[in-house]
Formats: C-alpha cells, structure tokens, sequence
C-alpha cells in the first residue's frame, strides 16, 4: 500500500484514533500499525510458493485476501502491500468456480480467510496453500513492537484484483504504487479531504470503489466506517448516530439508505456524497437532497484499469453539473472521443472514450480478451461509448458488447448467457438490461427450451454466478427472430419484453 510513511505518522501522531469502524468494532491507528508490523514479519518468514508462475518483479511474497468486510482487512492489507510484498483482493462471495480458478493461476504465498471452513480456505488448502483466519492467528503480535518499521515504498508491483470479462474467466489487472500515490495526492485536493473527514463507505472491500475509499482515509489519518454485510437499516443509522461527515457509495447503496431511514431529522452532519458505479438520475439527486441538506453531491467515472476518468459536482459546487453527464477530465487525465479507427471525432459525435493519463494500470496478468481494456497510441480505452461537448463534458452512452451496470456493478451479457445455457432443458439464452429506478439497471434473461421451472433457473443462477448478475426476470421464447446474417435478433427480443409482446412469456413461481 502506498501510504506506509503515513501510516507510521498518524500511528505516532493520534495512535488511539480510530482508524476502521466495522459494525461497531474498531481498530485505532496505532493497533492498526503495530499488528500490521507483525504480520509483514510472518510474511517475511513464510517459505515462498514453488508453484507460481506470474511473472511479479520486485515481489517477494504474495498474500491473497478472501476477507470480506472484516475488522482485520486493512492491517492484513497494509502488511501484504509493504515492499516488497503484494497482495490481490478476492470477493469471498465469488462462485466457488471462479475462486478456485483464480487461487489456482495466483499460487500465492498465503490465503487469509475469516472463515476457515469456507470454500476459499478449502479450495486453497487443495493447492497446499497455507491458510490463516483472521482474528485467529498463531503468531506472535505481541512482539510487533520489537521490529522495525515497515519498510518505505517503491515503484513495484503493490495489488492484483479481478474484474470481469465478457466471459467466466475473471480478469486479473495489476497496479503499481506509485500510479495509487499520484492518484492518492491528486484525491486529497480534488476531493477535499486533508481535513479527514469521517468516511463511510458500505460496499465490499473487495471492489475498487470501497477499496480506494479504505486507502484514500487511512492515508489522511481518517476513520473509515462500513459494515460486514450490506443492510440499510445499519448503514443509516451509523451514519446518524456517529456523525459521519461523507458517504462513498454506488447509488444503489443510497436508495436503499433513504428506503431504509424512518427517521424524522435529516442527516445534517453528512458533508459530502461521492458516487460512482452507475449514473445517478434526477429522482436520486433530489432523494440525497431530502436526505442530506447540507452535503455536495458529487459523482465520478472511472474504471479499474484506467482509474478516475471524469468528475462532477451535482450539488454544492459553483456551478452545478448537467445531470446526464458525467463531468469533465479529472485532473491529470486527457479525454478523447475517436472512432473505430481511432480518429478523434471532436465534440457532440459518438465514439469510443480515449484517456491519456498517468493512472492507468499496467494491464492485464490473465483475462485479456481484447474486447476492452487496451492501450494504443490514441491512448487507453475499456470500450466504453461516448461523446463530449463543447465544454468538456462527457455523456457515457454506454459500454461495448452491450455491458450492463447493475446496482453498480458490471455484468457482462455473454456471462449470464454463457451460465444460463449450460443449465439442462435450456437451448438458449439472450440477456440484457432495461432501466430500473433502484439498481440502474435490471437484469433479464429470454430463454428457449424445455425449462420453464423458474425454481431450477434459479437455483442454477445461484450455483454459477454470483448474487448480483443472476437475472431479475426470466422470460420463455419458443421461436427466436432472427437477422439475415442467421443471428437471433437480440434488438426485436428486448423489444418484445419491453412492448408485453406475446412473442416472449413471462415466468412466475
């Protein structure tokens, strides 16, 4: 992690300050530095893997985290991220599938798990991968305060994380420190927040929005507050009753927040509102409004690969943004609209988003289908479609192969098709999205065959994906329309949804 130096600073300066709030444990600065010293020490002293074949330079020991939103994250992620370790992140609630093929190509040193009978913990102990629990370590912390400090960053190779492709095979990208240090210092003044203000952000640690949010206020001396699992009702109310000063979150963590708050009294001390994951919509704007008088609403457009893109302010700012666009070039970034040759377009004319800027991550370890994430001399694109004005504003239209973002997060199509298809009595399968007021975007699945158990799709759905990209709504075809080429017309398929066309039939329990 590249903010060792200040962790050392707020440890020395404000130890008994919480530095992580989870459900009501925390976890001060100073516990946090000492027990991350004890860990860096027993990763220092692991036997290094035989079996891995990633190419890491500069890496020593790699430590993968199957943590979930656990009290011992950040103090497992600052000791895993000290030079000249480094450590991937993976979403516990993953498909067992998926988890095993990743622990499998990582061969890391060690897993932490905070459940050692879970299917992390086994599927690595099948590899011969040593497993530790979290809150259950054999190791001395005790003695954390007898080793020297951890050691000051280099310019290597610091975190690994998965995203997904337009097939099951998660895609793994790698960063650098230094690309999160200039993001980081850039951040402080962009966002506001050398102040520290107390921060909560309620979404998974294993994603790049709640992760980035976790290091953004360790490294200005903030506590940082979130929840083992999502549940409105707890997130308003800490939020009310600790006095939160800003909220990170994808705009379907703060519907539910307004759904869920029955309080009288708005939630004064909240300052600041930052979202990302899914554009917001007028109803949400005036929904945080209501809820949060006296906060700047602010938006950002990013992606894993490519880092911050644009930044808006909604509500707060001097001049309020448009509301269908996602603002201008956050600092240090560079847009371009091209088209498929890569020629610029200018402005007010669709093509595919260009970025030039130093945050952009080194690429891919595995997953590369070259259907997104690419660098060329016009600069780096993940495919997405847009158009600028005059102004400098960008519109997102969209995401290539038709990439649906579902209470924010990304849900390729080819995906769900792929895990619908191979359920038995399904022939086939097209999927997409339509507008949905809470999660952006609803999934929904059109099915031909002989199953019609919207039961068995389910419970399908649930062994093969994970929660948030199993469809929403399933619908049964028994002749496709097609294209002249011999493709099924997915164009007259999401249209007969969407008309109540009796072309389609809708499935019910």
């Amino acid at each position: 992690m590249p903010i060792h130096a200040q962790l050392l600073r707020h440890a020395t300066e404000t130890p008994d300050k919480a530095a992580l709030v989870i459900d009501g444990h925390s976890l001060s600065y100073g516990e946090l530095y000492l027990r991350a010293k004890a860990i860096y020490r027993f990763l220092r002293d692991l036997p290094r893997s035989n079996r891995r074949m990633l190419d890491l330079p500069g890496v020593e020991k790699l430590a993968a985290l199957s943590l979930g939103n656990h009290i011992g994250f950040a103090e497992y992620f600052a000791a895993a991220t000290a030079f000249p370790n480094a450590c991937a992140v993976i979403d516990p609630m993953m498909p067992s599938e998926r988890i095993e093929r990743i622990i499998e190509r990582l061969a890391p040193d060690v897993l932490i798990v905070d459940d050692d009978a879970g299917p992390s913990a086994e599927i690595a102990r099948r590899f011969g991968i040593p497993v530790v629990t979290a809150g259950a370590e054999a190791f001395d912390l005790a003695a954390a305060g007898k080793e020297a400090e951890l050691p000051a960053d280099a310019d290597k190779i610091f975190l690994i994380g998965f995203t997904s492709g337009t097939t099951a095979e998660p895609k793994a990208y790698c960063r650098s420190r230094e690309q999160w240090r200039r993001s980081l210092d850039r951040g402080r003044v962009v966002f506001e927040v050398e102040d520290a203000p107390s921060t909560m952000c309620p979404g998974a640690l294993a994603h790049g929005l709640a992760l980035y949010a976790l290091v953004e206020a360790l490294d200005v001396g903030a506590t940082f507050h979130s929840v083992r699992k999502w549940e409105p009702e707890a997130v308003a109310r800490a939020l009310f009753s600790e006095g939160i000063e800003r909220l990170v979150a994808v705009p379907t963590h703060i519907a539910g927040i307004a759904r869920a708050w029955t309080g009288e009294a708005a939630l004064a001390s909240l300052r600041d509102v930052l979202t990302a994951g899914a554009k917001l919509d007028v109803n949400g704007v005036e929904s945080m409004r209501r809820l949060f008088p006296k906060a700047r609403i602010r938006e950002y457009y990013g992606a894993s690969e490519l880092g911050f893109m644009t930044i808006s302010t909604l509500v707060g700012g001097k001049i309020d943004f448009p509301i269908e666009r996602v603002g201008q070039a956050y600092p240090g970034v560079e847009i371009s609209i091209r088209d498929p040759d890569e020629n610029d377009v200018g402005t007010d004319v669709p093509g595919n988003i260009f970025v030039r800027s130093d945050l952009i991550a080194d690429g891919y370890l595995w997953g590369d289908d070259g259907q997104a994430f690419r660098v060329t001399e016009a600069g780096a694109t993940v495919g997405d479609l847009g158009e600028l004005d005059a102004d400098g504003m960008l519109r997102v239209i969209g995401r290539a192969g038709g990439m649906m973002i579902s209470g924010g997060n990304n849900v390729y199509p080819a995906e769900v098709e792929s895990a619908l298809k191979a359920c038995p009595g399904v022939e086939d399968a097209v999927v997409f999205g339509l507008p949905d007021a809470y999660l952006g975007q609803r999934i929904v699945a059109v099915l031909s065959g002989e199953t019609m158990d919207l039961k068995v799709l389910a419970d399908h759905c649930a062994r093969e994906l994970a929660r948030y990209k199993i469809p929403k709504q399933f619908y049964h075809i028994e002749s496709w329309p097609m294209t002249s080429s011999g493709k099924i017309s997915r164009g007259q398929v999401e249209q007969a949804v969407v008309s109540g066309d009796d072309l389609v039939l809708r499935l019910s329990a």
